[in-house]
C-alpha cells in the first residue's frame, strides 16, 4: 500500500508548461462571414487535459478585447488586441473535392517573450504558437526550464503577407530555430508541413510525428518508425484536430504510456474532436473511462515511466499495444449523453449560422457539414490545395 501511494506521489508531483496565445478566430464562406469562435492551439489542448485532470501552467496573451471566458486565464495586454486569424473557405473544389482554405492574420497581440515564463522547473514543455507569438529565444527559455519539450511546427515555420496578412510556410532551416532542434523532445507536424520540415534531417535530432489524418500518424525516431492506427471519425469541423492530438499524444507520454499507445491516445482525441464544431465537449462517463484506464496503466508503468527508454518503445511491436486501441474504440461506442441540436447550436464555440446553411440532420441529432470526408486541418498555405487526409 505505501509502494503504491508512492507511486501516485511521484506521477501526481511532474509539471506541465503549455506556451501559446488565445486567438479569435472567423470563419467566411465565399466573402461571407458564417461563424466566430475561440481558437488557437492552447484552447484544444487545454480542453483535452482538463478533461483527463491533468494541472498544467498556461501562458497566452490576449487584449483587453477578448470575447471568451477560458479556464486558464490569459495574460491582458494593454497594448494590442487579441490575436484574429480571418479563415476564407470556398464553394469551388477541386477534382479531389477539396476546398480551398486562405488563412489570414488580420492582427497579432504581443508575442510571449522569455520574462512572461514562470521561474521554475516543469517536467515538460508545449510549445503551440499560432501566429509567430513564440521567440526563437522565448522557446530557447523553455528548453531552459522543462526537462522534455513538445513543439508544433506550426509555431516554427509560419510566416505572415506584411500586406493582408495571408499565412505561409517557410523552411525550418530558414525560419531561425533550427538550432534548437538538437534540444527538442518531440517535434510534431502535420502530412502538408512535413516537407517542410525534412524529416529524414530533423529525426537524427528529435523525435518527430506526422499526423496524417484518415491514416492515422506516423512517429519517426533515429533509426525507427511507428505507424499507429487511426479511428474511424466523420468529419463537422477539422479545426484543432491537430491540437487536441498533441494535447492527447502528450497526456499519455506524461502518464508513461510507450509512444505507441501515447499516439493511439492523440489520434482518439483527434477523432473526437474533428466530430464536433470548435472546441468540442467530450462526454463525461467517456472520459471517466479513459482517465480510469490510464490511472490504471501508469500505476503499472512507474518504474518504466521514470527510466524509460523511447528507442526500446520504438522496437516495441504496435501489435502488442492493440489491446490499448481496442478499449479506445470500445469507449467510443457509448452512446452520448450531451450532444444535442440545441448544445450544438447554443455553443459559443459554434458557427451556428453556417451549420443551418451547410448542413444536414443525422439520426442521432448531430449536424454534420453535407459531403462530410476525413480530413485533417491543413497548413494555411495560400493557393495550396488540401489534400484528402482527415
Amino acid at each position: 500500500m505505501v509502494r503504491e501511494l508512492q507511486k501516485q506521489s511521484e506521477l501526481a508531483i511532474r509539471r506541465v508548461l503549455v506556451v501559446g496565445n488565445y486567438c479569435h478566430d472567423v470563419l467566411i464562406h465565399d466573402d461571407r462571414v458564417i461563424g466566430e469562435s475561440l481558437g488557437g492551439a492552447s484552447s484544444f489542448i487545454s480542453n483535452v487535459l482538463d478533461n483527463l485532470s491533468i494541472n498544467c501552467d498556461y501562458v497566452s496573451k490576449v487584449g483587453s478585447d477578448f470575447a471568451y471566458s477560458v479556464s486558464h486565464p490569459p495574460i491582458s495586454s494593454s497594448t494590442s488586441m487579441t490575436t484574429l486569424f480571418h479563415a476564407h473557405f470556398s464553394s469551388n473544389r477541386d477534382q479531389d473535392g477539396n476546398q480551398d482554405r486562405i488563412l489570414r492574420r488580420i492582427h497579432a497581440c504581443d508575442p510571449i517573450s522569455p520574462s512572461d515564463l514562470p521561474n521554475s522547473q516543469f517536467d515538460f514543455g508545449l510549445a503551440v504558437g499560432v501566429a509567430g507569438e513564440i521567440l526563437p529565444e522565448t522557446l530557447e527559455r523553455m528548453i531552459g526550464i522543462c526537462s522534455v519539450v513538445f513543439v508544433d511546427i506550426q509555431a516554427l515555420i509560419r510566416v505572415f503577407d506584411p500586406i493582408d496578412g495571408t499565412v505561409k510556410l517557410v523552411n525550418l532551416k530558414e525560419s531561425g530555430f533550427f538550432h534548437l532542434l538538437p534540444r527538442i523532445g518531440f517535434l510534431k507536424a502535420s502530412a502538408e508541413e512535413a516537407p517542410y520540415v525534412d524529416i529524414e534531417e530533423a529525426r537524427k535530432w528529435c523525435y518527430v510525428v506526422v499526423t496524417d489524418g484518415k491514416d492515422g500518424c506516423r512517429v519517426y525516431s533515429k533509426d525507427g518508425k511507428l505507424q499507429i492506427s487511426p479511428f474511424p471519425a466523420v468529419q463537422i469541423d477539422p479545426t484543432g484536430a491537430g491540437d487536441s492530438f498533441l494535447g492527447g499524444f502528450v497526456a499519455g507520454f506524461i502518464q508513461g504510456l510507450a509512444v505507441p499507445d501515447a499516439a493511439l491516445l492523440g489520434n482518439f482525441f483527434g477523432s473526437l474532436t474533428v466530430g464536433q464544431i470548435g472546441v468540442p465537449k467530450f462526454d463525461f462517463r467517456l472520459m471517466q473511462k479513459v482517465k480510469d484506464e490510464l490511472q490504471q496503466r501508469r500505476m503499472q508503468c512507474i518504474d518504466h515511466c521514470e527510466r524509460r527508454d523511447v528507442e526500446a518503445e520504438f522496437r516495441k511491436s504496435v501489435v502488442e499495444n492493440q489491446d490499448f486501441q481496442e478499449f479506445l474504440v470500445g469507449v467510443t461506442k457509448l452512446p452520448s449523453t450531451y450532444l444535442n441540436e440545441e448544445d450544438q447550436l447554443d455553443s459559443q464555440h459554434s458557427p451556428a449560422q453556417a451549420i443551418e446553411k451547410t448542413s444536414h440532420y443525422q439520426n442521432n441529432g448531430h449536424k454534420l457539414l453535407l459531403n462530410p470526408v476525413y480530413k485533417e486541418e491543413s497548413p494555411p498555405v495560400e493557393g495550396q490545395r488540401r489534400h484528402e487526409q482527415g
